[in-house]
């Protein structure tokens, strides 16, 4: 059912619609004053940032932005990102989230695949992306966040334009909205392409299935360019709840902020639970405000899940995502029994089934693993000119393929073995890193481990653990490998350990276990 709002300032927002340019719009009006985010020792209230957001839409529209444009954000977390972003869909373009690590070659092929008229960035990262409009003709403007010299807008500028957001038709709710690219790990990255609808019931199903509202604070030391940090974001605007944003993620930092600021919600990926899990002032910190975790991005091993719970005392909900979903497809949800290990259950809107490996088409019974299929209004529209990856991912009849292998129990939960190009193949048999990796974290001496692939002469295959050890604990090969032998088949112990300082890991704190032969 459509709701209206009328607001003595804003006037009338009309009815609800899949529009994510409208986010703050509407909440500004129901939330005025009330804290919106909270970064970098600054506070925004809700109507603060709705009178940013028009003044960065208008003053976009005042360089040449139309909509149906492409503009690109390149920096890590501020409190400019996120203006740029709401104000780039309020002026009816199509955002393009760039990944903070990549590096100036391949954010030229971005822009240049996805057309970028326009890109906001940081100011040591100015001269350099100033330096790529020869290299990529469709870019006619650089705005920088912090001061920069030569051809380069200052965002400040747009900021400066009268606090009234550009008169453009609004988009329809199947319309492109955000150009997403994957992290690339088989040659270039693809531009996912995600309604308005997608990103915006995306969202808010999350949010539903979790139980989070206006009372709540959330702590988010994930990258907005990812979906992951990107569906935290607008929900928690989409509620009217406060972010607590963090630029980077530091453990030490991220369990000050919970308690300073009464956080009642923090979202991570396994690894950043296990560094808060083994930093020095966790004994000391005050967690009792946290009523909600959730993880996703990778499967975390059940013993630090139960770990985390014990010390936090809050239920920690596993979700499962894709860049080519706009964020979440499945959780578990806060009402129901958390099943520790589960990704839970598909959101709201969207189907999900477990094919059979050799044939999609064909659906396995529960308890046998196979690929995680979805379909719905969730998937993406396609990859960006990308006709041949697009086939190859969704199928005639909606069906995508996720690449994640999956069982299915007869309550309908999901779990996800493992990545499908991680598989370890050792002597003819199937060995899953992640089902070693959740063997080997329940060792009392281990941090974080990652298990990837050595070859060998033999067997073809065998499995290396990587292991990081919590500070001051010791531990031998030896006793690794034995402690995994009550609960592997021999085929599936890993064969060497190599205990290293640290593990490679993408913006998001994902392990990069194709980049784990690099620490040999």
């Amino acid at each position: 059912m459509a709701e209206a709002t009328i607001d003595p300032v804003l006037g009338d927002t009309g009815p609800i619609r899949a529009d994510l340019g409208q986010i703050l719009a509407r909440s500004a009006a129901r939330f005025g004053a009330k804290p919106a985010l909270v970064a970098a020792g600054r506070t925004f209230t809700y109507r603060q940032l709705h009178d940013l957001c028009d003044r960065a839409a208008g003053g976009l529209r005042e360089l040449g932005v139309r909509p149906g444009d492409r503009v690109s954000l390149y920096s890590p977390n501020r409190w400019e990102w996120v203006v740029a972003y709401h104000a780039a869909l309020r002026a009816g373009a199509v955002v393009n989230p760039i990944n903070v690590m990549l590096t100036p070659e391949e954010v030229a092929f971005v822009l240049n695949d996805c057309g970028a008229a326009a890109i906001f960035t940081s100011g040591e990262k100015a001269e350099v992306i100033a330096g790529l409009t020869r290299d990529v003709p469709s870019l006619r403007r650089v705005i920088s966040f912090d001061p920069a010299g030569g051809d380069v807008t200052a965002f400040d500028d747009l900021l400066g334009h009268p606090a009234a957001g550009p008169d453009v038709p609004r988009p329809a709710p199947a319309s492109l909205s955000t150009i997403g690219y994957t992290s690339g790990t088989t040659g270039h990255p693809k531009g996912a392409m995600q309604s308005h609808r997608a990103v915006y019931l995306n969202t808010a199903a999350l949010f539903a299935l979790q139980a989070r509202t206006d009372r709540d604070v959330m702590l988010n030391a994930l990258p907005l360019p990812h979906v992951y940090g990107n569906i935290v974001m607008n929900g928690t605007f989409m509620v009217g709840a406060t972010l607590v944003m963090m630029e980077r993620f530091d453990p030490t930092q991220a369990l000050a902020e919970i308690a300073r600021h009464q956080v009642t919600v923090f979202d991570g990926v396994p690894t950043m639970y296990a560094m808060m899990l083994a930093d020095p002032s966790l004994s000391g910190t005050d967690l009792s405000s946290l009523r909600i975790c959730a993880v996703g991005g990778q499967t975390m091993p059940v013993a630090k899940m139960q770990e985390w719970e014990q010390r936090s005392g809050a239920p920690l909900l596993e979700l499962w995502g894709m860049t080519e979903l706009g964020g979440a497809g499945t959780s578990n949800c806060v009402y129901a029994p958390n099943v520790h290990g589960s990704i839970g259950f598909a959101l709201p809107g969207l189907e999900a089934r477990v094919g059979a490996l050799d044939d999609a088409s064909v659906t396995v019974p529960d308890g046998e693993p196979g690929e995680l299929m979805v379909r719905g209004p969730l998937v993406m529209l396609g990859y960006y000119g990308n006709e041949e990856a697009t086939k190859a991912t969704i199928e005639p009849d909606g069906w995508m393929h996720t690449g994640d292998i999956a069982t299915r129990d007869d309550e309908g939960h999901y779990f996800i073995v493992d990545r499908r190009k991680d598989l370890i193949i050792t002597g003819g048999f199937n060995v899953y890193p992640a089902e070693i990796e959740r063997v080997v974290a329940a060792h009392p001496a281990v941090a974080m481990v990652a298990v990837g692939s050595v070859p060998d002469e033999t067997r073809g295959e065998l499995a290396r653990a990587y292991v990081v050890l919590r500070p001051g604990a010791t531990a031998t090969e030896a006793e690794i490998i034995e402690h995994c032998r009550p609960h592997l088949a021999a085929y599936k112990l890993p064969r060497s350990v190599s205990f290293v300082p640290d593990l490679p890991k993408t913006s998001t704190g994902k392990v990069m276990r194709r980049e784990l032969k690099t620490l040999d």
